[in-house]
C-alpha cells in the first residue's frame, strides 16, 4: 500500500474516532442525568431538604422551647424573612434571623426583663429569643390563632386588629386574600408553605437530620417567591370570585 494511501486510511480512522466522542459522551451524560432522576426519586425527601434546609437548629430549638412554639414554625419563619442570615437587615430597618424592628426588639427586651442596649440583634440565639417570645406572644393575643398572628408578625398588630374590627378580613386563611397588604398576604402563605414542607420532608422529628447534598436555600427560596407571587397575579386578574 502506497504511504500516501496508508496516512488517508489513518485520516479516515481518525475522523470516525472523533465523530463519534460527542456521541459517547452525550450517552454518558444521559446515563449520570437518569441515574441522578432515580435517586431523587429513590429520595426525594433528602434531595428536597436541599432547598429548605435547617441552620442554627441548637438556637431555634433551645428558644422554641422556651416560647412553646413548634421549632419547624420557627424555622420557616427564619427561612422566609431572612433566609437564615444572621445579618440581614431589610430596607425598612429590620434586623437578624426573625427580622426585628428595633422599637419591636426593645420592647420585646423591656417585657423580657432584658436590657435591649446589651443586646445584639444580629446575634443568633438573641435575635431568635427575642423573635420567638413575640411570635409566642402575638398567638396569645389572637387567641392562638396561628394565620393571623403571623399576619400581625409581618403587617402589625394594629393594621391586623384595624382589619379584623373594619369586617375588611375574617382572619380566615381561606381569605387571605383579602389582607390590604400584599406584602403580608404573601408572607403569611410562604410561611405556611414553608412549614408544611419542612414537616413532611423531615417528618415532624426535632433535631432535623442534615441532607448529604449540596445546600441549596437560594434556589427553592426564590422558586417558591415566585411562586406565590404568580398566584397573586393570577387571583387579582381572575378577580375574588374566579
Amino acid at each position: 500500500m502506497a504511504l500516501g494511501q496508508i496516512l488517508r486510511h489513518r485520516l479516515d480512522m481518525h475522523t470516525l474516532e472523533g465523530a463519534a466522542d460527542p456521541l459517547r459522551w452525550k450517552w454518558r451524560l444521559m446515563s449520570v442525568v437518569v441515574v441522578a432522576v432515580v435517586a431523587c426519586l429513590l429520595n426525594w425527601q433528602i434531595f428536597l431538604r436541599c432547598f429548605y434546609p435547617i441552620e442554627y437548629a441548637a438556637e431555634i430549638s433551645t428558644h422554641s422551647q422556651v416560647a412553646a412554639l413548634d421549632p419547624y414554625l420557627v424555622a420557616a419563619i427564619i427561612r422566609v424573612e431572612s433566609n437564615f442570615q444572621p445579618d440581614a437587615r431589610s430596607p425598612k430597618g429590620a434586623m437578624g434571623l426573625m427580622q426585628l424592628m428595633p422599637d419591636t426588639a426593645a420592647w420585646v427586651a423591656q417585657k423580657m426583663g432584658r436590657d435591649y442596649r446589651e443586646l445584639d440583634l444580629v446575634d443568633p440565639g438573641t435575635n431568635i429569643s427575642l423573635g420567638t417570645w413575640y411570635m409566642k406572644m402575638l398567638q396569645e393575643e389572637f387567641g392562638g390563632d396561628l394565620v393571623v398572628a403571623l399576619a400581625a408578625y409581618n403587617g402589625g398588630r394594629g393594621n391586623v386588629n384595624r382589619w379584623l374590627a373594619e369586617n375588611r378580613w375574617d382572619g380566615r386563611l381561606e381569605s387571605v386574600g383579602d389582607i390590604p397588604f400584599l406584602e403580608t398576604r404573601l408572607y403569611v402563605q410562604r410561611v405556611l408553605g414553608n412549614y408544611d414542607w419542612y414537616l413532611r420532608l423531615y417528618g415532624g422529628a426535632w433535631p432535623p437530620q442534615a441532607a448529604s447534598l449540596p445546600m441549596l436555600p437560594d434556589v427553592g427560596r426564590q422558586l417558591e417567591s415566585w411562586w406565590h407571587r404568580g398566584r397573586q397575579i393570577l387571583h387579582r386578574y381572575r378577580g375574588p370570585g374566579a
